[in-house]
């Protein structure tokens, strides 16, 4: 294959790293294909719903019609760059939403005219406003019947606390959906024909005028109130050109105080043109946000880098994937040059790695690229010890960026290989998945020769399975699921333990005094993990080497918790008091001393099961609501609340143990008669129930 130059002949300016991301089926891969369709990427259009999708080249992905993985590509539209990456919806591969984030410039949130604002796109949203990702709101989905344009800004408004500048509105809607009415150049935008490549402007009909006018006051106020120079030009009731209009709006775009709403119907090929546009015209280029910050691997320094091919090299591996092609690292360059071939320094872990290949991805198939510059993406193949969230960087300028913090898995089961030839197999699979997901982890329980999988869900897990099997060709028995539950302890107490050997040459010894106490709910940010670990040492008892030692033998021990072997959390250890010998004190004594202090401290703490607590959304109509209700409070749910979604339907609110929800999804169909859908996500781990305790003890959940 031809080697290409990256981004050599287009100005960095005019490159653009974006991302796709709303509720499951809002329309995300739906909307990415026409996006490739219409830059030219593809010659025709893939569907989610038949399984031809590009960008679901996964199996799995197109038998269930969701997407999995985030999928990156490259196109160009009007003289632009755009690095796409699709990401899932559903909440169970969040981890997917949480890494692409990371890495993008900005982004397109893509909603349901008729469903409105859902679970998961609150959760997509929070998750863009951590990482202070600028926004477009795609409406999507007007040609469906029942569709609402306002009553979607407006739940942005009362869900999201978003700040909607509608920059677009409908022509008609459901049946009668015709085109889209451009505030911006007041004109409207029609399709004569499926493929949506025939597109004609009007001027606005008189029947639609004066809503056109009305709309484009408001979104004129709403932009020039964070701008002081168009404010008082409007006051003035001067002209405020277009272009004024646009370069604010874009200001606002970027800096996240405004989110500019755009609408269409992705399926019938209407609108995506006007949102391609849109993209390149507010949403910032590499050189737009601001540098990123890091530190210094050995004095944890503070560094910036900024978008400049003359900077040292910093790049950030956001994903790893190996697939039929081999083992590729998704990698986004903060500053510098990536060239193929090159020895760069992984900062992560302090080793050399060499630059195999660099390709540009286009779903699964790829072109090959000498480097790649700074604000760019690409995926490179032939690093072996680099990882995700793992920083390259310069050998002689080395920095550490901030690394992608997932959350920890809340559902477990128990895998058994067939023979000793699936045993190997199993083993390799298991190793190559646990590298792509972050959230997917590997346990084996050396006193029952088991291997226990976990993961974010059962569907999370459900697909790591069939993966397994497909790809590795494992041939398994596998478990229910169960969750994966943790332990704490209620009160505070006081541990002082001495830890004393000798071995006939120099002995061992170590002295600890150690408060533990639950960890309060205001310091849990401050928390490393779970632990919450402070020096309250006076005087020199213990000295300053010796303390991280001990620290290391808390976090040691809280692996194993003493109710019924589960992992230990949210605890706070103070150590207060300490003695040394100064021959025979050394840091695997102190380790050795922290590890039995914190076992007696959870003895003595009143220790408790905690179990996942899910929030739980379900949407049902208005005549089923009893049921459901019901259902839920034979799960130990809580209702929460209930608000109308739609004509004749309901959203419940509930929080419900995740122990009570496998399995729910055939429940709620049969107590709907198919039309409930629901979606949860993890909230937080509550004390367990003394039954339930008791159970989990014995082994039968």
């Amino acid at each position: 294959m031809e080697m290409t130059n990256s981004i050599a002949d287009i100005d960095l300016n005019k490159v653009r790293n974006i991302g796709i991301i709303a509720h499951i089926d809002a329309g995300k891969t739906t909307v990415t294909e026409r996006v490739l369709y219409y830059t030219g990427m593809v010659h025709r259009i893939g569907e989610t719903h038949e399984g031809s999708a590009a960008m679901d080249y996964m199996e799995q992905e197109r038998e269930r019609g969701i997407t999995i993985t985030s999928a990156a590509v490259t196109a160009s539209w009007a003289d632009h760059q755009i690095n796409i990456i699709d990401t899932p919806g559903h909440v169970d591969f969040t981890a997917e939403v949480q890494r692409s984030l990371r890495v993008l410039d900005g982004g397109i949130t893509v909603f349901d005219s008729v469903a409105g604002v859902e679970p998961q796109s609150e959760t997509v949203w929070r998750q863009a406003s951590e990482y202070q990702v600028p926004r477009l709101c795609f409406v999507n989905k007007m040609d469906r019947t029942g569709a609402d344009f306002d009553r979607c800004v407006n739940m942005m408004v009362d869900r999201l606390k978003a700040n909607p500048v509608v920059i677009q509105a409908p022509y008609g809607s459901g049946e009668n959906f015709e085109g889209i009415i451009d505030l911006l150049k007041m004109e409207l935008l029609t399709y004569g024909n499926d493929e949506g490549t025939d597109i004609n402007s009007h001027p606005i009909p008189e029947s639609h005028r004066e809503m056109a006018e009305t709309r484009r006051e408001e979104m004129i106020e709403k932009i020039v109130e964070h701008d002081e120079y168009l404010t008082m030009k409007f006051l003035e009731e001067e002209t405020i050109a277009d272009e004024e209009l646009l370069a604010a709006l874009r200001s606002g775009t970027i800096s996240g105080q405004l989110h500019p709403v755009l609408c269409g119907a992705a399926l019938k090929n209407k609108g995506v043109q006007a949102l391609l546009n849109m993209v390149v015209a507010l949403l910032p280029s590499p050189l737009d946000i601001p540098p990123v910050k890091g530190e210094h691997p050995r004095d944890g320094s503070a560094l910036l880098r900024h978008a400049d091919d003359d900077a040292p090299l910093a790049a950030l591996v956001f994903k790893i994937v190996s697939d039929r092609y081999g083992r590729l690292a998704f990698t986004r360059v903060y500053s510098g040059v990536l060239q193929a071939g090159s020895m760069v320094l992984n900062t992560a872990n302090g080793r050399r790695e060499r630059i195999g290949r660099i390709v540009r991805m286009f779903a699964d198939s790829r072109e090959d690229v000498k480097a790649v510059r700074a604000g760019d993406i690409a995926a490179v193949i032939g690093m072996k010890e680099t990882f995700t969230g793992d920083t390259l960087s310069a050998t002689n300028s080395p920095i550490l960026l901030e690394n992608i913090s997932f959350p920890a898995p809340v559902v477990e089961v128990a895998i058994e290989p067939n023979t000793k030839a699936d045993q190997d197999k199993m083993g390799l699979g298991l190793r190559r998945l646990a590298e792509e997901d972050p959230t997917f982890q590997i346990e084996v329980d050396d006193q029952l020769g088991q291997t226990k999988i976990k993961g974010m869900g059962e569907l999370h897990l459900e697909v790591l399975v069939d993966r397994l099997m497909r790809e590795y060709g494992v041939d398994a028995r596998v478990g229910r699921p169960r969750v994966a539950y943790r332990e704490t302890i209620t009160r505070m107490v006081e541990i002082d333990t001495t830890f004393k050997r000798q071995t006939g040459g120099a002995g061992q010894y170590a002295r600890c005094a150690i408060r533990f106490e639950e960890l309060p709910a205001e310091e849990k940010a401050e928390a490393d993990g779970e632990l919450l670990f402070v020096d309250g040492i006076r005087g020199g008892s213990i000295p300053k080497e010796f303390i991280p030692a001990v620290k290391k033998g808390v976090k040691q021990a809280m692996q194993g918790g003493v109710i019924a072997g589960y992992p230990v959390v949210d605890i706070k250890a103070t150590l207060i008091d300490g003695a040394y010998h100064e021959v025979d004190s050394s840091e695997i004594a102190f380790t050795i001393a922290g590890s039995m202090c914190l076992k007696e401290g959870i003895q003595k703490g009143r220790p408790v099961i905690l179990e996942p607590s899910m929030s739980v959304e379900i949407v049902v109509p208005d005549n089923y609501t009893g049921a459901v209700v019901g259902d839920i409070a034979s799960r130990r749910g809580v209702v929460q609340g209930m608000e109308p979604h739609s004509e004749g339907i309901s959203v419940i609110k509930a929080q419900v143990p995740l122990g009570e929800m496998f399995g729910y999804a055939n429940d709620l169909r049969n107590n709907t008669q198919g039309r409930g859908n629901f979606s949860m996500e993890f909230d937080r781990y509550t004390v367990a129930p003394e039954e339930i305790a008791e159970a989990v003890k014995s082994g039968s959940r």
